[in-house]
């Protein structure tokens, strides 16, 4: 696969209190991201994680080092327009993202801001909440959609943009848990069906279950990367960095202490609860 991110030595500093020294935030992150994959990056407040996924698309922009969107790097300023076109990002609170009173409108801001015609943006909209599962919301105002269903618009509205690529910096954070299973689902299917990259920036560890590749974060570096069943084995590693494991996980770990000889990496709750039967059968 080709490579949709790269970030070479990155570093980012939020500037200082007065007197104060800057904080670092990310400190020397070296990453490559393929395209078409779906990453999951995790980390307990303040590990770097969502500093990280605001450098994908030039909303910061790198202290030291480099972040390279298919090749375009954030620091060129006459390449910003065509990185966050390709790269679009959906945030923490869909009512922050959402700028017009119906939902056809709001889906179609960005687009009609790019200058895209009138034909084409319809085009656009309709295929965009369609692929959200929102198209039947389309003359309804926003504000009297659930948090699951803003947070679709809010999608669509980045999906109108055609980006090779979503950044959900921990957009399911405020949703109840049939709202977060509205947004997976769909950023799952947009990955699986169009091939878009997603990275999902989130703090939820039941959320990486399914995905290509975990990143956790730590004191602004990585501190693992693997797939999910290589990340979440390492139990005693991520509660040191303050980080709870799946369920499953938690379960099998507790399990296993108690005596059981079962695996950790059994992720999903149907091999979790084959992997118990077996133990018990197996004693």
């Amino acid at each position: 696969m080709s490579t949709m991110i790269e970030t070479e030595s990155l570093r980012f500093a939020y500037p200082a209190d007065e007197g104060g020294e800057p904080v670092f935030a990310l400190r020397g992150v070296d990453l490559e991201i393929e395209k078409g994959s779906f990453v999951v990056v995790l980390g307990h407040n303040g590990s770097g994680k969502s500093t990280l996924a605001k450098t994908f698309n030039g909303v910061l922009l790198p202290a030291g080092g480099k972040v390279y969107v298919e090749g375009m790097d954030t620091l060129d300023e006459k390449l910003l327009l065509a990185i966050r076109q390709r790269v679009g990002m959906v945030f923490q609170n869909p009512d922050n993202q959402i700028v017009a009173n119906v939902v056809e409108e709001d889906v179609a801001f960005a687009p009609e801001n790019l200058g895209v015609p009138t034909e084409e943006i319809r085009r656009r909209v309709d295929d965009a909440l369609r692929a959200v599962g929102m198209y039947e919301f389309v003359t309804h105002a926003p504000h009297l959609l659930s948090g699951g269903q803003k947070q679709r618009i809010a999608i669509a509205g980045v999906i109108a943009m055609e980006p090779d690529c979503i950044v959900l910096d921990e957009a399911t954070a405020m949703l109840d848990p049939i709202g977060r299973q509205e947004v997976l689902s769909t950023v799952h299917k947009l990955n699986r069906e169009k091939g878009i990259t997603v990275i999902l920036i989130t703090h939820h560890m039941n959320e990486a279950e399914a995905a290509d590749r975990v990143i956790v974060m730590d004191d602004g570096k990585v501190a693992m990367d693997g797939t999910p069943r290589e990340v979440f084995v390492r139990v005693e590693d991520l509660r040191a960095m303050g980080l709870t494991t799946p369920d499953t996980v938690d379960l099998l770990d507790r399990l296993k202490k108690d005596g059981l000889d079962v695996p950790l990496d059994a992720l999903t709750v149907e091999a979790c609860a084959d992997a118990i039967a077996k133990a018990v059968a197996g004693d």
